[in-house]
């Protein structure tokens, strides 16, 4: 895979989408609170912390002030993308050295129709990860051997030759997984053996969430699909606004209590009932930009975060945003364009923008305490033709998601970098070579950190 395909992919990775709502890749064109939330949003006005066409900057007044962070702690297991049914963890104690520990292979990696989009989860000292072609596998999570592997690729299906996407959530000793194959399964986690199988009229490009006893997932129409756990029966549905473009890749609910919150390729971010679907609120996350057509494409593909009573979500048009999880209401919001998901801890929420930017920003207010450009010093020159005249550009690389971790963030890249952050600072303190590009967030288990691979594989840091 070359390096201009997987950069492409983790920039944009954008899809047309037919009238019919298309399966196959190759129809793709990849350019706390206490109280309950009421059942209708309170009326508010978002406060935009930077004024139209500026720059965002550092706040004067947070120059050199510290903030404060949770004490990290070791997290015993990750079952869900984000780690909790908020999509939140806090603070992490892991891989103070970040060595490699070890590496394994999980079957096959990104090309031209195959894509691993899945995030890993662990749980019962086992790690598991899917690979580009639907293909679930768990790992030990001391030594990296593989234990079982399980394929979800439909043998006799000819409509979805092709497919990608989806992701696993563990519950109760079961994996639930989800497919661009058009389906939601059922496995054991002892043995990969499979429970049951759903199968859906739309590809599901995300990983699921378990809220209810129910199994949710986003399919590319931007429908929230429900599942009962026991037999995979299909439970109620949330019809968001249709969008003829969207991003190749898509969020996973965050639940609080009674309340999911989801994201759309509509840029809208909805609360509803986890028992019944009945909405209670819906936000739209979007910007116009005189300067971006790409701003239409109001897709918020990083996963929502509930922290403390707020709802943390970032769209592709370039809003930024805090919600009020009861209400609705809502907070502030900056004009930060990105494809990942916030991770709030203590004081301050961090984010990484589409081109790079790892910002830390107060969590009551929004306002920025300090910038780091991870691409600093990078130059897109091309590599290959004669005299500088064709040949491959090289794009900037694109980021990932961050972790933090020991008061450090930690962050992949397209390029096959890993980079470790100071928090309080923003000062990178390591920089260390992957050998192959990683688009997925790093996860923490017990002393070590994981990270998925554009290739399949799976390294272990301690």
């Amino acid at each position: 895979m070359t390096s201009r395909r997987t950069a492409l992919l983790a920039a944009l990775m954008i899809a047309a989408l037919g009238a019919s709502g298309c399966a196959t890749l190759s129809r793709f064109n990849i350019f706390d609170r206490d109280k309950g939330p009421q059942e209708t949003a309170g009326q508010g006005e978002r406060i935009s912390i930077i004024p139209n066409n500026e720059r965002l900057e550092v706040a004067e007044g947070l120059k050199g002030v510290d903030f404060s962070l949770p004490p990290a702690a070791a997290v015993a297991d990750w079952p869900l993308p984000g780690g909790t049914p908020e999509q939140s963890v806090g603070h992490v104690d892991a891989a103070p050295n970040l060595s490699v520990a070890w590496r394994r292979g999980f079957g096959q990696g990104s090309d031209r129709g195959n894509h691993v989009t899945a995030p890993p989860v662990a749980a019962a000292g086992r790690v598991y990860v899917m690979d580009g072609e639907a293909n679930v596998s768990a790992i030990d999570a001391r030594s990296g051997q593989q234990v079982w592997r399980t394929s979800l690729r439909p043998a006799d299906n000819r409509r979805d030759r092709e497919a990608f996407g989806g992701g696993i959530a563990f519950s109760d000793g079961k994996l639930y997984v989800t497919s661009g194959y058009r389906l939601v399964a059922q496995l054991d986690a002892a043995t990969g053996a499979v429970g049951w199988t759903t199968r859906t009229e739309q590809p599901i490009h995300a990983a699921p969430t378990l809220a209810a006893g129910r199994v949710a997932a986003v399919a590319i129409d931007n429908t929230l699909l429900t599942f009962d756990v026991a037999t995979g029966a299909p439970a109620w549905t949330y019809q968001a606004l249709s969008e003829p473009a969207r991003i190749l890749s898509a969020s996973s609910p965050a639940v609080s209590g009674d309340t999911i919150i989801a994201s759309f390729g509509s840029g809208e971010l909805v609360a509803l009932r986890a028992t019944n679907g009945n909405d209670l609120w819906n936000e739209a996350l979007s910007r116009a930009s005189r300067t971006s057509a790409l701003s239409e494409i109001r897709d918020i593909p990083g996963r929502p975060v509930i922290y403390q009573g707020d709802v943390f979500a970032m769209s592709h048009s370039g809003v930024f945003a805090a919600t009020d999880v009861r209400t609705g209401q809502a907070r502030w919001s900056l004009p930060v364009v990105g494809v990942t998901t916030p991770w709030p801890a203590g004081d301050v929420v961090f984010v990484v923008s589409k081109t790079g930017e790892l910002i830390c920003a107060q969590r009551e207010t929004g306002q920025i305490y300090w910038m780091r450009d991870l691409n600093e010093g990078f130059q897109g020159k091309r590599r290959g033709g004669l005299f500088g005249i064709g040949g491959t550009r090289v794009l900037r690389p694109i980021w990932s998601s961050p972790l933090l971790a020991n008061e450090r963030l930690i962050l992949v890249s397209s390029s096959g970098q890993l980079v470790s952050v100071n928090a309080k600072t923003g000062e990178v303190a390591k920089r260390m070579d992957l050998g192959a590009p990683a688009l997925l967030a790093p996860i923490a288990v017990g002393d070590t950190i994981y990270v998925a691979t554009d290739t399949a594989q799976l390294i272990a840091l301690r």
